[in-house]
This record gives structure tokens, sequence and C-alpha cells, in this order.
């Protein structure tokens, strides 16, 4: 079964706002360009950017679900990124050379109780995605609406922080694609795994309060807390809104 592209979203900043996107070139192993560019590391994180550091370096969604209300504008010509949060004035910073305006703006949303946001950190080579390759995340709205209806709510796709957003599938379809490479418009891409999931998907995109219990709706109806999954550019291209998916083998 074929679907097509139904959102394009990147996220800037690992765990810190996202911006929808209608078309977007991707290069052959490598991450979306500017997707988790930058990353928030904490007090008590060992990440200095000479590489690809594990998530738990840094502050995100999982820990302060209030991060998950952020949202983002990147102006790639002037290295510039705009964010927004409900509760906190709009900030436009370079996160390059700008980073303690945005530690003093992102202090509010921070936990007394969790170790601090304290530096940005940029690997030239990647996005800081949670994968040790460089990977694009796809995701399908089936599968979204199949966890809604678990929970007896609709719940926004925001939750679980894609890249890529699929529509035509059957529920969980793109579980079966493990190990097969797909088209999308004139890209290739190589699935590589499931997404495992954590509590960051709790947190309501509009809010950042936790609100709904995705882990337990995913373990009650279908004995895992997966969502997604992970693939590698095969070969590069452009993808749009709009571009058909196929499996090719």
């Amino acid at each position: 079964m074929s679907g097509t592209v139904a959102h394009i979203w990147r996220h800037p900043i690992k765990s810190h706002g996202r911006e929808e996107l209608s078309t977007i070139e991707l290069l052959e192993g490598q991450t979306m360009p500017w997707d988790r560019t930058w990353a928030v590391a904490h007090t008590k994180a060992k990440a200095d950017g000479a590489d690809w550091s594990p998530c738990a370096n840094f502050s995100r969604v999982a820990q302060v679900p209030a991060l998950q209300a952020i949202t983002s504008k990147l102006n790639t010509a002037g290295n510039r990124i705009t964010l927004t949060h409900p509760d906190r004035p709009p900030l436009t910073f370079d996160p390059d050379n700008q980073a303690r305006e945005f530690l003093d703006w992102v202090r509010p949303l921070m936990p007394k109780n969790r170790p601090q946001s304290d530096r940005i950190i940029r690997v030239a080579s990647r996005g800081m995605t949670d994968t040790d390759f460089p990977s694009i995340s796809l995701n399908n709205l089936a599968s979204n609406q199949a966890v809604s209806d678990q929970l007896g709510t609709d719940i926004s796709t925001l939750r679980w922080r894609g890249n890529i957003w699929m529509d035509g599938l059957n529920a969980w379809e793109e579980f079966d694609w493990v190990g097969k490479r797909i088209s999308i418009g004139n890209v290739e891409i190589t699935v590589r795994e499931r997404i495992g999931r954590c509590l960051a998907t709790a947190a309501d995109p509009q809010t950042g309060n936790r609100d709904a219990d995705t882990l337990g709706a995913l373990m009650a109806g279908w004995g895992h807390t997966d969502f997604g999954v992970y693939g590698v550019v095969a070969k590069s291209g452009n993808i749009s809104i709009g571009d058909q998916i196929r499996v090719l083998s």
C-alpha cells in the first residue's frame, strides 16, 4: 500500500521548538538539514559538542514537559531562530553566539529539582538525533489515530516530534518496513528500526502539561511503547507535501 507525505517538520534545537515545512532537500547519509542542529546540554552533561551524544545529556521534554509547547522559526541565512511559548515572551537569537540570552529565557520553564540548562552545543557533521546514526523519523497518521482511539481522545501528532508524517497507510504498517527501502518523491530511505518512545509524548504541545498516558495506551493496546520508525537517507533528493511513498524492496 502506498501513502503520501502529509506533513514535514524539523526541530532546530533538540526538544526546544518545531517548525513545519512544505519541502526539504535530504542528503544521503545525513540528518534532515537544520533538524536538531543544536542541543541544550544540562549541568550534569558530559557532552562537549565534539561528537554525537546520547539524549540523557540534554534538557528535553521527557524531563521538562513545558518545553513541548515551544515553537520555532529558523532564519537559516541569518543563523537566527525565534522561539515562542505561551508562558514566555518571544525570543530571537543566534544559538551559536547568544546562548546566555536563551538560557535566561528558558530558565523559568525548568523544574528546580532537575539539572538546569547550561550550554548550547552543535556537532558540525550531523543533527543531534536520539540515534547514534543520522536518522530521519517517519510517522503514520493512522497509527496516531489508533493511539487516540485507545486513549478515547484525539491527541496531536506533535507529541511525537516526528520529521515526516504519512497519510493513506494502515495503522502500524510502517513497522513492516524495517529492513526495507522506501521512496518518497525522488528520495530513497532505508528503514532501520522502530522508535521506542518516552514520557515526552505525554505532554500537550499547546500547554506543555502532561495530560495523556500515551505510553500506557501503547502498552495496553499493542504490548509495546514504539511509535514510528527511523530511516537513513540512501539516495539524495527533495521531498514535498503530497509526494507519494512506495516500498521498493
